[in-house]
């Protein structure tokens, strides 16, 4: 296999992972908000559902971008492929601030305060 061939399937194979991740992501936090609900703890499993599934669309988005960059300089490093990747990287870059602030509430150069890295009494 020549290796044009080999970073075409390497890109692939990480694309695949990233959808991967995202499905696997959403049933197993689908499966926990469920098997939360049937407990009938009274619990609330908005924030949570939503911390769990956003955690898994943030590193399956991150494996995508590594796919397309893979992909973008190692098999066709075109002028057209590259402002193509900068857009696509632009785009998810975006969605994984966005997400990333939905998730834990700061940004990622924000940091801890110590009162919220401790867990909670009790």
């Amino acid at each position: 296999m020549e290796f044009k061939g080999i970073i075409e399937a390497t890109g692939e194979l990480v694309d695949l992972a990233g959808v991967a991740v995202i499905i696997v992501g959403a049933v197993l936090a689908t499966a926990s908000v469920v098997r939360t609900l049937l407990r009938r703890t009274g619990r609330p499993v908005y924030e949570a559902y939503r911390q769990q599934l956003g955690r898994s669309i943030l590193l399956g988005l991150e494996l995508l971008v590594a796919a397309d960059i893979i992909r973008t300089v190692a098999v066709t490093p075109t002028f057209e492929s590259l402002g193509v990747l900068a857009l696509i990287v632009l785009i998810r870059t975006f969605l994984s601030y966005t997400l990333q602030l939905e998730v834990t509430g700061r940004l990622p150069w924000q940091q801890v305060r110590p009162a919220e890295a401790a867990p909670p009494p009790g």
